[in-house]
């Protein structure tokens, strides 16, 4: 696909009309997705061209990554365009999605129909009373995925390696083990000595990643080191937009949003951790939080103290706890043990609970693992027992390899 008439018919005076130039791509790989029926691979061998370097090369194959590692299996979004499209048809698309990326930055506007977003709900559990019982899935484009991993590479290397330590999410070498060893080294390490305990207080967002207010986080990502351009780009992104709620065929009414980022998107978990670096004295893993109080001889003093300087920094944040959804937990190995008194968040009691899930491990107030490798086990046996009801129905194996994939 040539990108030179689709510009020429979206410039005028010299003036490329991003959305327009944008509209009609997305809609002409539409149209080819209805018509054509016949596929073919073809094999071609270009000359090496002059200014082909090897700087030139390794763009060019992190921009075919983008297109090629596109999960076919993924939702196709809302103008229904299938990732298996953009990885079959990466050489033919590359050059003018290429145009349309080179462009959107430089001008720091995000196209309109690269920014639509479809809400599904989906039950969180099988007997649905209420909305809160909805998980809102938002479904974006995906080019605009393919886009949004470039950047995000980008983004990553304009950012220090010591950027908040405490964060184990989207940094290379970091994961959530690591920030479970660093959590329970911290506690057990403070439990060795005489006299002490631990309170760990794990915080339940509502909503965080809609609560995202973009001029303050775009003023953050401005103190980090990202130029002006760029947090722009990013700004228009996040503002200005079209939102609808899609249940079955029906479809609501369409909304313009310019708050918040959309879940579905692949950027928008690296700004949330972005807008909360500052806040370097708890523990994360994105928006899973948890703060480790090392208490000496009875002094929760300083604990408490900094779990209301964090309400605090979350209120200016526009980030709004969950206190009913919020749980402590107290280790204390002490032989005289005595009784606890609840944390209170926004004049409400935290409950004090005996295990807790931390980044999708449970942890017990013994610190032991029999709770998690029970949970892990009876979840592997149900799964188990369905798969062989499964193969006694003698349904065939590429069936049953992927119940067991989407399970397991």
């Amino acid at each position: 696909m040539t990108c030179i008439t689709f510009k020429e018919a979206a410039t005028d005076g010299g003036t490329v009309n991003l959305e327009e130039y944008t509209a009609s791509v997305t809609g002409y790989i539409s149209k080819c997705i209805d018509d054509v029926t016949v596929s073919k691979t073809i094999t071609t061998c270009p000359n090496q061209k002059p200014w082909m370097t090897a700087e030139v090369h390794m763009l060019l194959r992190t921009r075919d990554s983008a297109f090629r590692t596109v999960n076919p299996r993924k939702a196709a979004g809302p103008y229904n365009i299938p990732g298996c499209v953009l990885r079959e048809c990466a050489d033919q698309l590359a050059d003018v999605l290429t145009d349309i990326f080179n462009i959107s930055p430089s001008c720091t506007v995000v196209p309109t129909c690269f920014k639509t977003t479809t809400i599904v709900p989906v039950p969180k559990k099988p007997t649905v009373s209420c909305l809160n019982d909805y998980r809102p899935i938002a479904l974006t484009s995906i080019i605009m995925k393919c886009f949004e991993r470039l950047v995000k590479s980008h983004i990553k290397t304009q950012l220090l390696p010591s950027l908040d330590p405490l964060q184990f999410a989207y940094h290379s070498n970091r994961s959530t083990d690591d920030a479970i060893s660093t959590t329970l080294h911290l506690a057990l390490t403070h439990l060795d000595k005489k006299g002490t305990y631990v309170r760990m207080v794990f915080i339940d967002f509502s909503s965080s990643f809609n609560t995202i207010v973009p001029q303050h986080l775009i003023g953050k990502l401005s103190l980090l080191g990202l130029n002006t351009f760029l947090c722009n780009w990013i700004l228009d992104l996040l503002t200005g937009r079209p939102q609808l709620v899609r249940i079955g065929s029906s479809t609501s009414n369409t909304t313009t949003l310019s708050t918040g980022a959309p879940k579905g998107s692949i950027l928008s978990p690296l700004l949330f951790t972005l807008l909360t670096h500052d806040c370097a004295a708890i523990h994360k893993f994105a928006d899973d939080t948890t703060v480790v109080g090392l208490i000496n001889k009875d002094d929760e003093s300083a604990y408490r103290e900094e779990v209301q300087e964090l309400v605090i920094w979350y209120k200016v944040n526009n980030l709004y706890l969950n206190v009913d959804k919020t749980k402590e937990m107290v280790v204390d190995f002490r032989r005289a043990r005595q009784d606890h008194s609840p944390l209170a968040i926004k004049g409400s009691s935290v409950e004090i609970v005996k295990n807790a899930k931390f980044v999708g491990v449970h942890l017990a107030e013994n610190l032991t693992w029999t709770m998690n490798t029970s949970s892990i086990t009876k979840r592997a046996q149900q799964r188990l027992y369905f798969l062989r009801n499964l193969r006694k129905a003698h349904l065939p194996s590429p069936i049953l390899t992927t119940f067991h994939r989407g399970t397991m």
